[in-house]
């Protein structure tokens, strides 16, 4: 499908566009359900205040809001989806925006069912199951909206926090205005002695530049810049770390990061191990800093030499239907069904394959309760995107088995589950590849790829982790969060993370300024275990260890029936033990030294 310029959306044949008339025939069709979704929302909420009044009511208050939401959901998903094909389109557009506010008209339509539920006795709830039936596969669910109660105030205190939400986002909205609108970086000289423009967006694209002059500018220009702002950067990020400390002190919760985890149930430990590993085996960071130092033939490394690549990507072109012949045989370990379920996906056009003249960039995958998945790429033939295949059909395929064996309640995994079957993938797809590797340089390219993964994905991620926890402990123990300590707290930790062979630049001290993620507190941290339970997934079903296929496809199907770490513990993968974090430092420490002799060193 390679050509020198982008076709127009009706040039790219129908076999390789997905099918959303699966979804509404047609505009007027969907225009006909967002009316009558329109009436449904306000009928729910003839529901307010009659909640107590008995089993058969919240029955129907359940059934009801379903029914709104399935419809709701496949109303916004498929006006997205139908922009993403060609963004100048104007007509998908509206109605995505039509979508939009409809889901901001459900959501204030039924702000009174978790205070209403809250309020109401706990034997009540119990008394509703057991009385009714139908509600007995809610039980999970109104478990885990009742544990909410100890962190829920009298109404009067409610109100104010809901008030002090405003201001709460303060922080965030101006950093984003800073970075986004206000802040200017200036031009480099680019590889062809072209001035260019740099940005945050051309940044990678720079940081991987074979001419080092023009990395080492775009470093200086970028952390150069936030150096000039790291006062004011440094005052919204303190009062964002107030603001978690705050709400954490209001709604009794042990400390900021207790507040953050407690939703998901996962026990302060599983962070710790995040955070520990990465300093443990730090040491496997330092090797690979060091082997990057070596092929690269550098005296000296810096920070701006991390992204620079160390082996050529395979320049032959993979077409489609090759790249789904490759994936099925890296994914066989996980049986027959997996793959029907795969080759289902590529057959009933759940893909839209090739860019297009206005299409939306990069990739995902997407879909609601009641439709099956589709997947977005922007394909090219290359390896890397035959990664991004199989990625994104992990997310497909997580989602399809998901759905397809829970009601609709329990139909969604969390975010904490939510990289794990795409990761999965490709460290199965990785690992058919080195076997099957035809010369050096292609294992060099795969080794390089899985690094790039590991230090991204895992060490990185978990670098962000210790920083946050060290800021929000620090402001709890009565600190100030002022840029100079930030700067040193983050020369520390990266000092700590790449070791003696990387150069800490004086610009490097004050990237924390440009970390967007730091006004999410604690979230950071799921990337990681994702990254782990993935690699201890792949690493017990290529080892064919008894039942590793089935705990898997179990895991596939539980979407989220329960928390997100009973789902893993019983799937094979305990992340409140070390075990599987150690599991992973493992098959990178075995992955290096593959590296090491592939490249002589």
């Amino acid at each position: 499908m390679k050509s020198n310029s982008v076709p127009e959306r009706s040039s790219i044949p129908n076999e390789a566009k997905w099918n959303l008339e699966a979804i509404y025939a047609n505009f007027d069709e969907w225009q006909k359900t967002f009316s009558e979704t329109q009436n449904k929302i306000e009928a729910l909420k003839n529901y307010s205040g009659r909640l107590g009044e008995g089993s058969e009511i919240l029955l129907a208050f359940i059934k009801d809001d379903e029914a709104v939401s399935l419809e709701l959901n496949k109303l916004y998903v498929y006006a997205n989806m139908k922009s993403h094909e060609d963004l100048r389109e104007q007509k998908p557009m509206q109605l995505a925006g039509m979508a939009e506010n409809l889901l901001v008209k459900y959501s204030a339509a039924i702000a009174f069912f978790e205070p209403e539920v809250l309020a109401l006795p706990h034997d009540y709830i119990n008394n509703c199951i057991k009385n009714e039936h139908e509600l007995t596969r809610y039980e999970f669910f109104f478990r885990r909206l009742l544990r909410e109660r100890e962190h829920i105030l009298s109404h009067d205190m409610e109100m104010l926090l809901a008030h002090a939400a405003e201001l709460k986002s303060v922080p965030e909205n101006a950093f984003t205005l800073l970075t986004d609108a206000d802040i200017k970086f200036p031009d480099i000289i680019d590889e062809n002695g072209s001035t260019a423009e740099l940005t945050e967006e051309r940044w990678y694209r720079y940081s991987r530049s074979l001419n080092r002059d023009v990395r080492k500018n775009a470093f200086t220009g970028i952390y150069g810049t936030y150096e000039k702002y790291k006062n004011a950067i440094g005052a919204l990020y303190y009062g964002s770390v107030k603001g978690d400390i705050f709400y954490a002190n209001a709604r009794k919760y042990k400390n900021s990061l207790d507040m953050a985890l407690f939703a998901e149930n996962v026990p302060e430990e599983v962070y710790n191990h995040v955070v520990s590993t990465a300093r443990s085996y730090s040491n496997l960071m330092h090797r690979l800093v060091a082997l990057r130092k070596k092929v690269l033939g550098f005296d000296d490394f810096h920070y701006y030499d991390l992204n620079v690549p160390i082996s050529n990507e395979p320049e032959n072109e993979i077409k489609f239907n090759d790249a789904v012949e490759l994936a099925l045989k890296a994914l066989a370990p996980l049986g027959p069904d997996y793959l029907e379920n795969f080759k289902k996906g590529v057959n009933e056009h759940w893909i839209d394959i090739y860019e297009n003249k206005g299409k939306r960039k990069g990739a995902y995958s997407w879909g609601a309760y009641g439709t099956h998945p589709y997947v977005l790429l922007n394909y090219d033939g290359t390896l890397h995107d035959v990664f991004t295949l199989v990625h994104e059909m992990g997310h497909s395929l997580h989602s399809y088995y998901s759905r397809e064996n829970q009601p609709q309640v329990y139909a969604d995994y969390t975010i904490l589950l939510a990289e794990v079957a795409s990761t999965t993938n490709e460290a199965l797809l990785l690992e058919y590849l080195l076997k099957n590797a035809e010369s050096v340089e292609n294992k060099k390219w795969l080794l390089s790829y899985y690094y790039d993964m590991v230090r991204t994905t895992f060490f990185r991620q978990a670098m962000f982790a210790d920083f946050e926890r060290e800021t929000h402990s620090y402001v709890e123990g009565g600190g100030v969060l002022t840029p100079d300590w930030l700067n040193s707290l983050w020369e520390k930790l990266n000092a700590d993370c790449y070791g003696p062979e990387m150069i800490i630049d004086p610009e490097l001290c004050v990237e924390w300024a440009r970390i967007p993620h730091f006004y999410t507190a604690f979230y950071v941290y799921k990337y990681s275990t994702g990254f782990t339970a993935a690699n201890a997934f792949a690493s017990s079903i290529l080892n064919h260890e008894d039942g590793a296929v089935e705990r898997y496809l179990k895991f596939l199907k539980s979407g989220g029936s329960d928390y997100s770490l009973n789902i893993l513990k019983r799937a094979g993968v305990d992340l409140t033990s070390s075990e599987p974090f150690e599991r992973t430092m493992k098959f990178f420490e075995e992955r290096l030294n593959e590296g090491y002799k592939a490249w002589q060193i």
